[in-house]
């Protein structure tokens, strides 16, 4: 099934971006459970779609730096208002956006056409990794630099700090690395002055933790937990029912949740053409009270063969799928109530889980990266890395100086999310983490041999400076870090924000994006990384 003709879509499309370009939509504000229109406090339903191709963000991290951000393409908008019109949609979802360029066309298209966007606030090379979570400066300036690019907009509905990062038992430890980005971002909002918009995290389906996840996102401060929990769910599959595919099930334990719920993804293609007969439940009455409403994944046909069309340059061409969601969604008249007229019932955030077998992420979070923090660190040190090592020789490097029988050097960037331990440099870089390691073992071997001259060395690894005295607010931040570095730093960093700093925010040298390897201390189990140690000669530097 052909499309409109595309010239038709640039008429629409240009009458969009010229009609007003002074017009402005009314911001989505939340209140209690549920989203409300900020002027007239009539109650928003999400009727969206994914919008962006050839992206992933699902926890994993990739080395390629390289994807397409769609609210940079204006002709990509130009092609594509209008049919997103036709299927009725009011939100678009994109993954992955690019701070460095300009988004203000498409977002004035998209403004115009009264379409909000939830933007992920990750990229593919640079995200919450769930098999080595981390939660470092370079996330931290990365996903900044997203929501200064995109808090202008009025019709920026919200932000998600993470995407399936957790998605069965055995990668639940990094949950709290979302959580602690969840807690920054928005104190990060909040202290820049821009207008209040949601920090979410959008989970999968998996039996095994889904119940904790929702509960560990939504407990304890407010200042800490989700504003609103999206929920990727393809249960739903062909000619279905609200029972079978377990919608009934995930409604009552969403039933009292305290801030919005929606689907964050939905639209199992499992059965062929889809009918989405899950649309007309998602906005009827048995669902209304407690979800918000849907994406449908997704606008483009890829090889996962989830497209509601297909598009080749300029030419759009309309998929089975496309007719029966535009069908669904036009009937879909969801009832709603008035903000002044709402009182929030569900107002008790969940209790945390607790540990066990099945469920094994502290409640304690990890530390808020402090750029400010690493450079007073680094300049106190009297033995430092070199800054020209490759990812390769610093991961070597970190299981020779971890190795226990050398001392715990490396407790100052511990970041477990199992049993809550985490150093107070666990945000900083691999240079700096591995500087401060070699340094702790230099003091070591110095202690009762000043003249040790390869206590700094490590095969020409490391190298010595003079080190800066840490005075007026770098003292205070290295005395409340500690000498070992377990302390807990309170002082917030000088400067324009917790990422501010005159070090750099990626690893140094050709490092690259590093990933540190997770230590658990006081029961250090280094694994691979002691017998890489071993292999290239750990034991030479056992002085």
């Amino acid at each position: 099934m052909k499309g409109l003709a595309f010239t038709s879509a640039v008429i629409t499309a240009v009458s969009l971006l010229g009609a007003s370009v002074l017009a402005d939509v009314d911001p989505i504000v939340i209140k209690g459970s549920k989203f409300f229109y900020k002027t007239n406090g009539t109650e928003f339903f999400i009727k969206g779609v994914a919008y962006q191709q050839d992206v992933g963000g699902n926890g994993t991290s990739s080395t390629d730096a390289t994807y397409v951000d769609p609210l940079t393409d204006v002709s990509g908008c130009t092609r594509d208002i209008p049919y997103l019109q036709q299927l009725s949609t009011n939100t678009i979802r994109v993954y992955a956006i690019d701070p460095t360029k300009d988004h203000s066309q498409c977002m004035q298209m998209l403004q115009n056409a009264g379409i909000y966007v939830i933007a992920d606030l990750s990229a593919p090379n640079i995200s919450i990794n769930r098999d080595s979570p981390e939660w470092n400066l370079a996330l931290y300036n990365r996903y900044t630099s997203v929501i200064d690019t995109l808090q202008p907009y009025n019709n920026v509905l919200g932000f998600f700090a993470g995407n399936e990062v957790s998605n069965n038992v055995s990668n639940v430890n990094a949950i709290p690395f979302v959580k602690a980005a969840v807690r920054d971002m928005k104190s990060y909002i909040k202290t820049k002055g821009y207008r209040t918009i949601g920090v979410g995290y959008a989970a999968d389906d998996d039996a095994t933790i889904r119940t904790n996840l929702e509960d560990y996102m939504n407990c304890g401060s407010s200042d800490d937990s989700i504003d609103f929990f999206g929920y990727n769910i393809y249960s739903w599959c062909g000619t279905s029912s609200f029972q079978q595919s377990g919608y009934a099930d995930r409604t009552a334990e969403f039933s009292n949740y305290s801030v919005p719920a929606f689907f964050a993804e939905y639209g199992c293609n499992t059965q062929g053409t889809r009918v989405f007969d899950e649309t007309a439940a998602l906005y009827s009455g048995q669902m209304t009270g407690v979800w918000s409403g849907g994406i449908v994944y997704m606008y483009f046909q890829e090889t996962n063969n989830f497209g509601l069309v297909s598009v080749t340059g300029d030419t759009v061409s309309k998929m089975p799928d496309f007719a029966s969601l535009s069908s669904q969604v036009a009937k879909a008249t969801p009832s709603g109530v008035n903000s002044a007229s709402y009182n929030p019932t569900n107002t008790v955030a969940r209790a945390c889980p607790t540990s066990d077998s099945n469920w094994q992420a502290a409640t304690p979070l990890p530390p808020t990266p402090n750029g400010q923090l690493c450079s007073c660190m680094l300049a106190n040190l009297t033995c430092v890395a070199q800054s020209s090592l490759s990812t390769d020789e610093v991961t070597k490097l970190f299981g020779q100086v971890c190795n226990p029988d050398l001392g715990e050097n490396c407790a100052g960037f511990a970041a477990d999310g199992s049993t809550g331990v985490y150093g107070a440099y666990a945000g900083c870089n691999a240079t700096e983490q591995l500087s401060f390691a070699f340094n702790q073992y230099y003091l070591n071997q110095t202690a009762n041999n000043p003249g040790n001259s390869q206590a700094c060395d490590f095969g020409g690894s490391a190298t010595t400076q003079s080190p800066v005295a840490a005075t007026g607010a770098c003292g205070a931040l290295v005395s409340q870090a500690g000498t070992a570095g377990t302390g807990s730093v309170t002082s917030a960093p000088t400067g324009t924000g917790s990422g501010s700093s005159s070090s750099t925010t990626t690893h140094k040298g050709s490092a690259g994006m590093l990933t540190v390897p997770n230590f658990s201390f006081g029961m250090l189990q280094l694994g691979l990384y002691v017998t890489v140690a071993a292999l290239v000669g750990a034991g030479m530097i056992l002085l």
